[in-house]
């Protein structure tokens, strides 16, 4: 009989163990919150460079999460990344709202940050945020403070 019991016990911590995994699996890929209950709209961006931005990443107005990224594209034609967002219809921003691609933290992960306009219209279902601005590029702040120390050191004098 105690056998028995500790079996069960074992089990049950065995289950738990595999739903906290889970639950962390689920909240490191950004999955948690999929979808706003299917209430969106959807509204276009293009930027010259999405840096490591991924589908599924939030979209904040005020650090608070008011969308997620649907839809990550190249366009061969303007040769920008096309980024379809899926805002919650809760939150209306005017058609003069700008995105700009920001990260958490020094080396955390990406998400767009949506400024609000002035524009008495709100955006609606396939609009387009014409005022963008890209990620920036850690790599390509490093390369530009080390080219420019190397301009330096070159013209100084001997």
């Amino acid at each position: 009989m105690q056998r028995k019991s500790l079996d069960v016990w074992v089990g049950l911590f065995v289950v738990l163990g595999a739903a906290a995994l889970m639950f962390l699996a689920l909240k490191a890929g950004n999955m948690s919150s999929m979808s706003f209950g299917g209430h969106t709209y959807a509204v276009i961006t293009k930027f010259d460079n999405i840096g490591g931005l991924k589908p599924q990443a939030p979209v904040k107005s005020a650090g608070v999460v008011v969308g997620r990224v649907d839809d990550i594209k190249f366009d061969d034609k303007s040769f920008q990344a096309m980024v379809t967002l899926n805002m919650d219809e809760r939150y209306k921003f005017p058609k003069d709202s700008s995105a700009k691609i920001l990260t958490a933290g020094l080396l955390g992960e990406q998400y767009i940050g949506i400024e609000p306009g002035g524009d008495t219209n709100n955006l609606v279902s396939g609009d387009k945020i014409k005022m963008t601005q890209s990620a920036v590029v850690l790599e390509n702040l490093i390369s530009q403070f080390l080219y420019s120390k190397a301009a330096d050191g070159k013209d100084a004098p001997k």
